[in-house]
């Protein structure tokens, strides 16, 4: 769809919001796109990194607020202040969700590019991301209450993770908005630079990733998600099984041999 954009360059896959003209706010239709190409993606055997933007002054400022306020506006919405027909159901809800939940199913390692506003659905598609590296103009928070909602597209799973329950829930019902140098502080993002070089920081990052094993990252990550929160056994066992395949590869054995050697390693992920 023309709202959204997905390239690919060798390894590394390229996703973009594609809304400037309206600072990359999101339709329900866009998350129904989001959700079939993560499954796409998600077969993607050669894709070992992808990077989430959003062209222009902002990211993503959240919500199309007009698919609540018009009718047929952005998502086929009633009277004003109505919600899109559709959306007031459980079910119609967790097909949305699929929109940002693949995130975390994606074996690759995922990154959020993220200038201006990070605001809410802004904030928790950053949020479904591995790494979030911003520019220092950044500014990120849920804002759901502020419309008589509450964050559902994975702000109440993944910002407690981050700052832990108290933090979140005090952001969230706050609707607070944090800075770039507040969100660092906070753990909410890995990277702060100045906005002329966020480019080139997430293409540095990007490459030195796509130079690491592959099986050894999708493994970390495997291991990381599987683990996180869970009994130390459970943890320690996923990472067992993560470390089974790297110990079989060629690039184990690449990498000994480029040691001894006094050369650079070249991983095949097999």
């Amino acid at each position: 769809m023309e709202e959204i954009r997905f390239v690919k360059d060798g390894p590394i896959g390229r996703l973009s919001l594609n809304r400037p003209d309206k600072l990359n706010a999101q339709t329900p239709a866009m998350w129904g796109y989001l959700g079939d190409l993560g499954e796409r993606l998600i077969a993607d055997d050669d894709l070992r990194l992808l990077i989430v933007d959003g062209p222009g002054r902002s990211f993503s400022a959240g919500i199309d607020i007009t698919a609540f306020t018009a009718a047929g506006g952005g998502g086929g919405g009633g009277a004003t202040g109505d919600a899109p027909a559709g959306l007031t159901d459980v079910d119609s809800i967790l097909y949305l969700q699929r929109a940002f939940t693949w995130f975390e199913r994606a074996p690759f390692l995922t990154i959020a590019k993220v200038q201006g506003h990070a605001l809410g659905a802004g904030m928790q598609l950053a949020l479904a991301c591995d790494i979030r590296v911003v520019a220092d103009d950044c500014q990120m928070g849920l804002l759901e209450t502020r419309w008589g909602l509450m964050p559902d597209l994975g702000g109440t799973v993944w910002l407690p993770r981050l700052v832990g329950p108290a933090k979140a829930l005090e952001m969230m019902v706050l609707a607070q908005r944090l800075n770039a140098t507040e969100l660092f502080a906070a753990g909410i993002v890995n990277r702060v630079v100045a906005r002329d070089d966020l480019d080139a920081e997430v293409e540095a990052f990007a490459q030195a990733v796509v130079q690491q094993p592959p099986l050894a990252v999708r493994g970390a990550k495997a291991a990381v998600i599987e683990g996180w929160g869970a009994t130390t056994a459970i943890g320690m066992r996923a990472a067992a099984i993560a470390q089974v395949p790297c110990l079989k590869s060629r690039d184990f054995r690449e990498a000994g041999a480029a040691f001894v050697e006094g050369r650079a390693a070249k991983f095949e992920g097999k």
